[in-house]
């Protein structure tokens, strides 16, 4: 790696870190209800909603209760989205007039972003209107995101409170995340995007005269309210693009600043979220301990990622002089890689768009070499908890958490405890659904897609690469994040039912057991620390965590992974 790249690099992850710290402490004071100056000036706002809506704040719900209303307003959200596509021909702000979506596809549009999924079977700029980008897929990149950070609230209050029912009420955190959190943040990342050129508008598609005169003489170019859509894709890692290209789009990602403000966002809340959840519980290293096993599994595989793109593919370099263009691999792995980003920026956001649940790319992760591919899947088969998205990161390593400290119970003889709450076979047993729902869907499905000639027959690479592109399709439906092998033809009854199936249960499957261990733990005592106790803040506790994630991980898709993107590497090494 070059010094320059090294240098990005270093200054991506001191920018992050810095900025945790600061937006922890504001986030925590919103869930307390404390939001400073900006509660002076949206308390009215918020206050309206809650009359006009019939809440009350103040009202506790118990984890059934939370759960219900969590599921019951995200159903009416992905039916207003269904319905939104399946009738953007008749409704306005259409001014390409784009037909009505198909019902499946719009199934699983409406699925994927309300479950803060963002996968993509389709090309936004030509299916998607204005109104149905604005009104239908970024509201639910606001409340999806807010419904993951809601979550992880009401399981923090777990740890928090002694005897108690209620974990908080659900139209309350998902109001002031909205308002006081995601809104301001979105704003002033929209302007500084739109700024840098990312475009804003309502203007229909324009045509122009291309500079060089070849057989075409015109070009159109897609227009649309782009940069308040992108600054939300990002910051609520949702990931989902207004145009088909994504972050590689230079109307999404236009200049150097604005990719690395977009990448900045996408691990921003994710981060400062650890922060928030050790000021909540009153012992902020905590939260360092989490964000410290963290950072470490994401900078050791981004590494990775940097060092097999750098290193291009040995089978192109042997053509020599035979295919002189090809050939050249002293720039390293640069197909389905913009010029612009180069290398290493092209590496770290696909790390971070995988570790974070985002999904978005401004690079194809099909062009990859093997092992630079296989490290973004990895990180999504391990849960989404290398950071992961907002709120469901930071809730599912704190799973990993419960077990590594039942792990470590048992290696002493006691019984584990975290943050002054025994751990106890409940928990355990939520834990294990947490983490055995998606492993299911990610290996079942794939095994399903491989065995019906529907699943086989969208597949354009042959061999392990074509089996990559399915366990990438299904790790990325259960994992809720988005971004894709693209060589698979995904847009088509089986998939966009199988995936939808998979996203909705990667999801909720997965916020349900959370919010029972929520509601388990808010209704124990605090057992005070002896000197038995495990310490969950020191290094040998976070080589702990990071060793449980790994481990699960490895335990159940090192098989398959085996089959795809390890065999082609070997493939490529010996030249074939």
């Amino acid at each position: 790696m070059t010094a320059n790249g090294l240098s990005q690099i270093i200054l991506y992850f001191v920018a992050l870190l810095l900025l945790a710290k600061p937006l922890g402490v504001y986030m925590a004071a919103v869930y307390a209800n404390r939001p400073g100056f900006l509660k002076r000036i949206l308390a009215p706002l918020e206050a309206t909603l809650y009359k006009l809506s019939g809440v009350k704040p103040e009202q506790e719900m118990t984890w059934k209760e939370y759960a219900a209303a969590l599921l019951w307003f995200n159903l009416f959200g992905g039916l207003a989205v269904f319905a939104l596509q399946m009738l953007q021909a008749h409704l306005p702000l259409n001014p390409q007039q784009l037909n009505n979506v198909t019902a499946d596809s719009a199934f699983n549009t409406a699925v994927s972003f309300t479950s803060n999924t963002n996968w993509q079977g389709y090309g936004g700029e030509t299916t998607m209107s204005y109104l149905t980008q604005m009104l239908g897929l970024s509201v639910q990149n606001f409340v999806s995101a807010a419904t993951g950070m809601a979550v992880l609230v009401a399981m923090i209050r777990g740890f928090q409170r002694t005897h108690a029912e209620g974990i908080g009420n659900f139209w309350a955190d998902l109001t002031r995340g909205i308002l006081y959190i995601l809104l301001p943040l979105s704003f002033v990342l929209a302007l500084a995007l739109a700024g840098q050129g990312v475009v804003q508008t309502f203007k229909p598609y324009q045509t122009v005269r291309l500079v060089e005169q070849t057989e075409n003489t015109t070009q159109t170019l897609a227009l649309g309210p782009a940069a308040s859509q992108v600054a939300i894709k990002e910051l609520g890692t949702n990931g989902g693009g207004f145009f088909n290209a994504n972050s590689a789009h230079p109307f999404e990602n236009p200049t150097p600043l604005t990719n690395f403000l977009e990448m900045l966002a996408i691990l921003l809340i994710p981060a400062a979220l650890c922060h928030t959840f050790g000021s909540m519980v009153g012992d902020t290293r905590q939260g360092w301990a989490i964000l410290s096993a963290m950072t470490l599994v994401f900078a050791s595989l981004l590494f990775v990622t940097v060092g097999n793109e750098q290193g291009g593919n040995p089978a192109l370099a042997a053509l020599g002089g035979q295919q002189s263009v090809s050939a050249d691999q002293s720039g390293g792995n640069m197909e389905g890689k913009e010029t612009r980003f180069g290398i290493v920026n092209s590496a770290l956001w696909a790390t971070a768009t995988a570790a974070a649940s985002n999904g978005s790319v401004n690079s194809m992760h099909d062009s990859y070499t093997p092992l630079g591919g296989l490290v973004p899947m990895w990180l999504i088969q391990l849960g989404e908890v290398i950071f992961g998205g907002v709120g469901s990161g930071l809730y599912g390593m704190l799973v990993f958490v419960l077990i590594a400290v039942f792990v470590a119970g048992l290696m002493i003889g006691r019984t584990p405890e975290y943050l002054g709450k025994k751990i106890e076979a409940f928990e355990i047993k939520m834990a294990a659904i947490v983490i055995l729902i998606p492993a299911f869907f990610i290996l079942g499905g794939t095994a399903l897609a491989v065995m019906v000639e529907a699943g086989k027959t969208a597949v354009g690479n042959p061999g392990a690469h074509g089996f990559s592109e399915i366990l990438y399709a299904f790790s990325s439906a259960a994992g809720n994040n988005g971004s894709a092998f693209a060589g698979l033809s995904a847009n088509s009854l089986f998939y966009n039912i199988a995936l939808a199936i998979a996203m909705l249960v990667g999801r909720y499957g997965i916020i349900i057991p959370v919010l029972a261990i929520a509601g388990s733990l808010a209704a124990k005592k605090t057992v005070p620390v002896t000197l038995g106790t495990l310490p969950t803040h020191t290094p040998l506790f976070v080589m702990l965590l990071i060793g449980t994630v790994i481990l699960v991980g490895a335990l159940t898709f090192v098989p398959a992974l085996a089959l795809g993107p390890v065999v082609e590497h070997l493939v490529m090494v010996n030249g074939k």
